[in-house]
């Protein structure tokens, strides 16, 4: 009888227990906790009609300020596969207005030969003016004459060409002849030496 009691109360207290922890255990409704509600779910926000650039691998397009190739200055480009968000375009479809940051606006233009458009459809734009080519300064000629130096050429000194060369000739003399030009002082000088022996002479025989 104790025994039987024993067990009975053991069997209380285990479905006491189960019915606890039974109660812990989150219901999940719906396939989601009821006691926990989950985070808001993360989706992709839609970019809308986009641009892919053709062409293979290393290409590139220029991406120009307006819808002009000959005009319109280049302000970029795009590699192939680049894939950009697309806003408008001309009528006919001739060119695509694009996002592109980094210029006036935030918008530029690709022609749609060179791209393919995905995401829906186009709204006409108007495009930008064509801008005006530079004007080309001119100059006043009579305020830039005053500025024009002129230099005066220097005059050369005049050349004299000098007196033709003269060029002595000589003729072959006899052996008469040189010995007729004997200097007078060489036969005067002989003279005086013979005439001082000679007296050396007269002296001396004198003694």
């Amino acid at each position: 009888m104790h025994f039987q009691r024993i067990k009975l109360i053991l069997t209380f207290g285990l479905l006491v227990i189960s019915i606890f922890l039974l109660s812990a255990i989150p219901v999940v409704v719906n396939g989601s906790a009821g006691m926990q509600e989950m985070g808001p779910t993360v989706t992709g926000t839609p970019i809308g009609p986009y641009i892919i650039v053709n062409g293979a691998p290393g290409e590139q397009i220029n991406v120009r300020g307006c819808a002009n190739a000959t005009t319109c200055p280049k302000v970029g480009v795009l590699l192939a596969a680049q894939k950009v968000p697309a806003k408008g375009r001309t009528e006919g479809g001739v060119w695509i207005q694009i996002e592109y940051p980094g210029v006036a606006g935030g918008l530029a233009w690709v022609h749609s030969s060179l791209v393919s458009l995905y995401g829906g459809t186009l709204p006409v734009v108007e495009p930008p003016a064509t801008p005006t080519p530079a004007q080309t300064s001119t100059i006043d000629p009579t305020l830039a004459a005053q500025f024009i130096i002129t230099i005066q050429p220097t005059r050369l000194p005049t050349f004299t060409a000098p007196p033709p060369l003269e060029i002595p000739t000589y003729t072959e003399v006899s052996g008469n002849l040189v010995a007729s030009r004997v200097p007078v002082g060489m036969i005067i000088t002989g003279m005086a030496a013979l005439g001082v022996f000679g007296i050396l002479i007269s002296v001396l025989r004198g003694r």
